[in-house]
């Protein structure tokens, strides 16, 4: 018998693993167990995906209707869809699994971290890795919400969305909009947004540095049992070398998203559950973090993050270690909060300018996301045929010269060994053609991956970031309407929209630093790629030239 299900609440769908549901409407339900909150099935119009489990109840046999207590399952939910590894969370890896944290641990695990003074935890979970609501049967969404500014006021109320799992909400920008996140005395951190010349734009680092990684090296621990690579990093404005291992790359990573709601934070390079002492994995993941770093580096505001300077300054100290580790931890201008820190200039942005503005940005991300996924496509199977079609191919035809250089040998009065000899050297170097194909894609494709690895992570961020955007545009177009209405306060809707421009600035400034390392880096990786295949081709064109110069003196 089918399973059966009733919408007590309307849902929206915001990708395209979930669907809209209606109130009232009946599902059919491909299983009763939930995926961290979440159920799958189909609604009345046909559609197959995912919905929150708290906003259905299960039709059983006999007319009983129960709620799903989703809270006894602890399924996790993959995408397999996703083209590339996204790290918005913590994973599991063999290099990590029944480990101690060393130096890092003081009893405190990042899934474990304290809220925030705003509310919102620390945490930025996986977009299908929601908490749980406190208990099955949570009351419906509040539609309204009685404005904390305006309560003594005149009573008004400013809407909320009922979509409790939108970025907009878990982000905690929706709080900060409609002016729930509280002032703090006293902000210890400033980032200025300043005016250039395509627009807002953060304003530059006072102390730019780079930073290298090198020399990735095997090492041990509790007499062999353990074993992990570890990574030299030295930042130019020190030159003090620290080692640091890819869980402590995946400690800072978690920091950075959980602190910088509006900014697209690099994703770190894929985990590996195998072979990940391989020399080709390791030399893989250097890579990758190298640019990982560079785009760190290159930010004015993840560059000057106090736990990134800590993780690049800190050395043997495990007291001092452990200190910025409780601090960047215990910070509270995170997710919304991190709003606060933000000084904005004070030259007029009309809003409506701005949407569109997002707008075009919102379709340029989108091509440019199907471009760089189509041209990893491209490249990945080029670099295939290197390692293996061609390869092979060389190799047969050095093999089939040197078949037909063995048959001129068998009858020898009319052998001629300068052409025999001459006929055998061209398949030897046919085969070792065939070699240098299968070398190159670590000189250029490899490398142009790595570049296109990086930039699909990047895009993948911004359809959230984009939608904090149009959250908080919805919010000042009702905030008013309401006020023209005259259930809102004018004072109340210029708060608001004050609010909506900090979001909007720090967007903008955003999209400028994304475009200007999208010039420089595909500038420097075609650059790169050009460079190694003019190479690798005088290479090839030089070994036949030599091999040409064999018939010479027939």
């Amino acid at each position: 018998m089918a399973l059966k299900a009733r919408a007590l609440y309307s849902f929206q769908s915001e990708n395209k693993e979930e669907i809209d549901i209606v109130e009232n409407e009946e599902l059919n339900l491909l299983s009763d167990v939930s995926l961290d909150g979440w159920l799958q099935g189909t609604n009345s119009r046909g559609q197959t995906g995912l919905f929150p489990a708290s906003y259905v109840e299960i039709v059983r046999p006999r007319s009983e209707s129960v709620q799903v207590d989703y809270s006894r399952h602890q399924s996790s939910y993959t995408d397999t869809n996703t083209t590339t590894a996204t790290h918005h969370g913590s994973y599991d890896d063999d290099e990590e699994d029944d480990d101690d944290w060393d130096d890092w641990d003081d009893g405190q695990s990042v899934a474990e971290e304290p809220t925030g003074s705003n509310g919102v935890p620390h945490s930025q979970p996986p977009r299908h890795n929601y908490p749980r609501p406190e208990n099955a049967h949570r009351p419906r969404p509040q539609l309204e919400r009685q404005d904390s500014v305006a309560s003594g006021k005149r009573g008004s109320v400013v809407g909320r969305n009922l979509n409790r799992f939108s970025s907009f909400v878990r982000s905690g920008v929706e709080a900060f909009v409609l002016g729930d996140v509280p002032q703090f005395g006293r902000v210890g951190e400033t980032h200025l947004i300043e005016m250039g010349s395509k627009g807002p734009q953060w304003k530059g680092s006072p102390y730019p540095f780079n930073c290298s990684v090198e020399e990735p090296t095997k090492q041990t621990k509790f007499k062999g049992i353990k074993s992990y690579i570890s990574y030299r990093l030295t930042p130019d404005h020190t030159n003090s070398p620290v080692y640091r291992r890819y869980k402590h790359f995946d400690w800072l990573y978690n920091r950075l998203l959980h602190k910088f709601t509006v900014i697209s934070v690099p994703h770190l390079p894929e985990k590996q559950a195998t072979g990940r002492f391989e020399e080709d994995f390791i030399e893989k993941r250097k890579r990758r973090l190298v640019l990982w770093m560079n785009h760190m580096t290159s930010h004015p505001v993840l560059s000057q993050y106090e736990a990134f300077q800590h993780f690049l300054s800190c050395r043997d100290d495990e007291k001092q270690w452990k200190a910025g580790k409780r601090r960047a931890e215990r910070d509270e201008m995170v997710g919304a909060s991190f709003l606060l820190t933000l000084q904005i200039p004070s030259e007029h942005q009309d809003l409506q300018d701005v949407e569109e503005r997002v707008d075009v940005f919102k379709a340029f991300s989108k091509k440019m996301d199907e471009s760089v996924l189509q041209m990893s496509g491209v490249v990945s199977e080029l670099a295939r045929k290197h390692l293996g079609g061609f390869r092979k191919e060389f190799q047969r035809l050095g093999g089939a010269l040197q078949g037909l250089s063995t048959s001129f040998q068998l009858d020898p009065p009319y052998g001629s060994e300068p052409l025999v000899s001459a006929i055998s050297h061209t398949g030897q170097t046919y085969e070792k053609v065939g070699e240098m194909f299968a070398e190159q894609p670590k000189y250029d494709q490899f490398r142009l991956l790595d570049t296109l690895s990086l930039y699909q992570g990047l895009l993948s961020n911004f359809p959230d970031i984009i939608h904090l955007q149009k959250g908080a545009f919805a919010k000042v177009k009702d905030s008013q309407r309401m006020s023209d209405e005259g259930r809102m306060e004018q004072d109340e809707a210029d708060g608001i929209r004050k609010r909506c421009r900090v979001v909007g600035f720090a967007l903008q400034a955003e999209i400028n630093h994304f475009h200007q390392r999208r010039l420089l880096d595909f500038k420097q990786a075609l650059q790169n790629y050009l460079k190694e295949q003019i190479i690798f081709y005088r290479r090839v064109s030089d070994e036949l030239e030599k091999t040409l110069h064999k018939y010479d003196s027939l």
